[in-house]
């Protein structure tokens, strides 16, 4: 788990990256809104939960962090919940497409890999023991040879339990469509019809390598 200085200088290189975006919308507010967002994040510091250094759930549940201290800064301004889960899907699709497409699908790239895979199958025995009980839970699903590579089944959402702790679950179903950005960015091929955010009893990720970006939302980012 990283430090406390660590995390909030990992915000503040994120913020330098997003500000024009912020300015963009918030013009001369923009760093007044920067700056309450450090200050509410660094208060929701001590609410994240340790769940093993496990990787990618850890960065999972501190993004959800950053988006809620920002969701209750944007709230304080007069902004609605769909307001502001549409800001937040414009602003990380503005964020991930300063960045070369090319670079952002080497990012990734090794997550269909036989190795990366093989963690993935053994992660997923493992999350069942639920050393870390604010962690995430899920079973691994094998490819069937043609519509998909592999998948996950989440039967616990780790950011969902992070939001309901801090008293902001509503804005869940908002974090989940950041998937939509992810997969079309790093090149998921990312199938998913439901989400525990929306009150199904699981999370089905199914992923393709070189497929198309199908997402089901109850709460679709406007196009």
């Amino acid at each position: 788990m990283p430090t406390k200085d660590q995390l909030l200088k990992d915000l503040e290189n994120i913020f330098k990256k997003m500000k024009p975006f912020i300015a963009y919308r918030f013009g001369d507010e923009a760093s007044e809104i920067i700056g309450e967002t450090r200050r509410e994040y660094e208060a929701l510091i001590p609410r994240i939960p340790y769940v093993g250094g496990q990787e990618p759930f850890t960065r999972y549940i501190i993004t959800a962090a950053q988006y809620t201290a920002l969701y209750r800064v944007l709230q304080s301004h007069g902004m609605s919940l769909e307001e502001v889960g549409q800001y937040i899907y414009d602003l990380t699709d503005a964020f991930l497409s300063s960045y070369p497409r090319l670079f952002l699908r080497f990012l990734t790239g090794s997550i269909f890999s036989k190795g990366f895979i093989q963690k993935a199958r053994k992660k997923a025995e493992e999350t069942q023991t639920r050393e870390y009980p604010e962690n995430y839970v899920f079973n691994f699903i094998e490819g069937d040879g043609a519509e998909f590579d592999y998948g996950v089944d989440y039967t616990e959402c780790g950011v969902c339990k992070f939001l309901e702790a801090v008293g902001a679950l509503e804005l869940a179903p908002y974090i989940c469509n950041i998937d939509i950005i992810n997969s079309d960015k790093y090149g998921w091929g990312l199938k998913r019809t439901m989400t525990i955010a929306e009150g199904y009893p699981t999370c089905d990720f199914r992923f393709k390598k070189g497929g198309k970006t199908d997402v089901t939302s109850s709460v679709l980012h406007k196009t």
